[in-house]
């Protein structure tokens, strides 16, 4: 063995900063991507951000700039009349009822705000009559007076300790005295959570169509009274991509009215040709190729979300066309042949990306399905198969639903092999209960 010193010359991709901004860049969506660029207008003095002006003002001047005849309707209009305003929340609400009733002491009205402020966001209470008491020092029949006074207020069924007393609460406030129907919510929620009508039936003695009609009734009834006071967060996606059809042809668009322009500072930028300290060029011109680096990232990622997309459109021509039956299987793989980019570069692309089109909004995601096989060896998607799915459940016969096995053998007649573990899947994630729980008498 010989021991000395040779050189070779190797090539390897290094993760540079620049390449890891671009790969960032690539995969934030408009929203993040808008957040993104305002914090590198923040760091970077160099970056000029020209943001365009979607304001209501703006849009109405040049709408009146634009039009030459008086408007159509010159009734005046408040734009604040299309903003709802934000939803009571459910404490503030109880609170004004129990303030409307009179006579009340003070102890009283302790306790029915301490019970109020204890529900929780379905509108139980989750503490025990003498908890309360307890935690108070007061009586236990004080709170439970109280505590049936709250349980008149709206909406019916607040301030239950147990899902039998919420819906026993809604009945008696509809005034429902039925006898069998208070005894089924008594004694057989287990069973008509299973849909078990017939043995209900056994149990009270009574037809088994006159027990479906009962349970029709509680079924109704909102187990949950409070949520409809819950708070949550709307989230509106705005459409990184937009398709329109012209004529016989799909023309795609990058959405980027959203994110502000990138522009280079001509204050700092006619610093550099000035003569200045050797220290502040330096860190002008490292400024300078950082802010230029981001544009040529900003656009390699509209050239390469246009490439993909107008990948996506090609292949999904036929979904564009006739709907969602017609979606093709597809994956990322075979998106990444198509466009000479590389398949991690495709999953970026699609990660958190929206399209806008004709047949309404959706995921770039939600175009990449599996393949199920089907007896003329075409590969239809999955997505395809739950909606067939979805319209044969919703075309049945209630008295009759279709098993699981019923659905694989229809789906099979029909040319889609599936097994029926796949069609319960696939059943469960449209949200559909299984046939005995669908079934009505």
């Amino acid at each position: 063995m010989r021991y000395g010193l040779q050189q070779e010359q190797t090539f390897r991709l290094a993760m540079t900063p620049e390449l890891r901004q671009a790969i960032t860049i690539l995969q934030y969506s408009s929203v993040d991507l808008m957040s993104y660029l305002h914090e590198q207008a923040n760091e970077n003095p160099i970056i000029d951000l020209a943001e365009i002006d979607m304001s209501i003002e703006r849009i109405n001047t040049e709408e009146e700039e634009e039009e030459d005849s008086p408007r159509k309707n010159d009734n005046p209009v408040d734009l604040l009349d299309f903003v709802s305003n934000p939803a009571d929340n459910l404490y503030r609400h109880l609170k004004a009822q129990l303030g409307m009733v009179s006579g009340l002491s003070r102890l009283q009205q302790m306790i029915g705000m301490f019970l109020i402020g204890n529900l929780n966001e379905k509108g139980y209470l989750e503490l025990d009559v003498n908890t309360v008491a307890g935690i108070l020092d007061v009586p236990t029949d004080e709170v439970e007076n109280i505590l049936a006074l709250i349980q008149g207020f709206e909406p019916a069924g607040i301030a239950a300790r147990s899902l039998e007393e919420c819906l026993l609460l809604q009945l008696r406030y509809a005034g429902n005295d039925d006898v069998y129907l208070e005894e089924i919510v008594r004694h057989h929620m287990v069973n008509l959570s299973c849909n078990r009508i017939q043995k209900i039936a056994d149990a009270l003695g009574i037809d088994i169509h006159m027990v479906q009609q009962i349970t029709d009734q509680i079924r109704k009834l909102n187990p949950c009274p409070g949520a409809a006071f819950a708070p949550y967060d709307r989230q509106h996606h705005i459409a990184d991509i937009s398709v329109e059809k012209f004529k016989n042809d799909y023309i795609v668009t990058v959405n980027d009215i959203t994110v502000p322009r990138v522009g280079i500072n001509p204050f700092y930028q006619s610093m550099l040709r000035k003569p200045a300290m050797e220290e502040e060029k330096r860190f002008l011109r490292e400024k300078m190729n950082t802010a230029l680096w981001l544009i040529h990232s900003l656009e390699q990622r509209r050239l390469t979300l246009m490439r993909v997309a107008q990948a996506i459109v090609d292949r999904q021509r036929d979904f564009f066309e006739h709907g969602v039956y017609h979606l093709k299987s597809m994956t990322q793989k075979e998106i990444a042949e198509i466009t000479g980019l590389h398949e991690s570069t495709i999953s970026r692309a699609v990660s958190n990306k929206y399209m806008q089109t004709p047949r309404g909004l959706f995921e770039l995601k939600y175009f990449f399905t599996s393949a199920l096989g089907s007896k003329d060896g075409d590969a239809t998607s999955s997505e395809s198969a739950k909606m067939r799915i979805k319209q044969i459940i919703d075309g049945e016969e209630k008295q009759k639903p279709f098993s699981d096995q019923a659905i694989t053998e229809l789906m099979a007649k029909e040319g889609l092999e599936l097994s029926r573990r796949t069609v319960a899947k696939y059943r469960e994630e449209l949200g559909y209960l299984s046939s005995a729980r669908r079934k009505v008498y």
